[in-house]
């Protein structure tokens, strides 16, 4: 058997983001395996 493992990164730019959307971004919920990084400036 031969088993293969992908990586799919997407980045997104959020230039002015409102309180209530950093908030609906920290509390996304997703399925296992899947990870998010959020980085503010």
């Amino acid at each position: 058997e031969q088993f293969e493992q992908r990586t799919h990164k997407r980045l997104i730019d959020i230039l002015t983001p409102s309180q209530k959307t950093v908030d609906a971004l920290s509390k996304l919920e997703m399925p296992a395996g899947v990870y998010i990084n959020i980085k503010m400036k």
